[in-house]
């Protein structure tokens, strides 16, 4: 039985080579992703843990003034850039590139407005980013990364965007004063 198992895999490997196929060029060939596309995924990461980076210490902050809907509200922010950072990093993998770990610089607030200002900021940058890293994927066929570059546009604008907006909106509607209590 050991002879007909090395047997087949001899053939199984003739075979490929009669056809002028070799299996693990092909293999490693058909991952590889366009130059332009994973540089700009690189680019993306940055992003993406730079708005990690920036949720958390907002979190934190607001944890330590007490305003534990907005903590909780961040930190769940916090959680899901993190996990778009990792779609991104798995995808570069995936195209053979090498991720670049380091975060785009934050804009970090001192006060309620100025951190959801910045935070408000950093989410319409992602969302520019994005729109050119789905046009960029289009370009080169890369479909996969264009759905996953997608679903995090959605994530941004139907999400992240629009509760800050929101937020914005109820302080000057009700004053900081009635904001911050309501966030307690």
């Amino acid at each position: 039985m050991r002879l007909i198992a090395r047997f087949s895999v001899t053939i199984g490997k003739s075979w490929f080579t009669l056809c002028g196929i070799d299996v693990f060029t092909w293999r490693i060939r058909a991952m590889q992703g366009h130059p332009d596309v994973i540089n700009y995924l690189v680019t993306l990461l940055k992003g993406e843990l730079a708005a990690r980076d920036q949720y958390f210490i907002h979190s934190r902050m607001y944890e330590d003034w007490g305003l534990s809907k907005l903590y909780e509200r961040i930190n769940h922010e916090m959680e899901e850039e993190t996990q778009h950072a990792d779609a991104l990093m798995r995808r570069i993998l995936m195209l053979e590139g090498t991720p670049d770990m380091r975060a785009d610089d934050l804009e970090v607030g001192s006060t309620v407005p100025e951190m959801i200002e910045a935070d408000l900021k950093l989410e319409y940058k992602v969302r520019g980013a994005l729109c050119k890293g789905i046009e960029l994927c289009e370009l080169h066929k890369d479909y996969v990364s264009r759905d996953i570059l997608r679903a995090q546009l959605a994530d941004t604008e139907e999400d992240h965007t629009y509760w800050l907006e929101k937020q914005q909106g109820l302080i000057k509607a009700i004053g900081l004063e009635n904001y911050l209590q309501s966030q307690m």
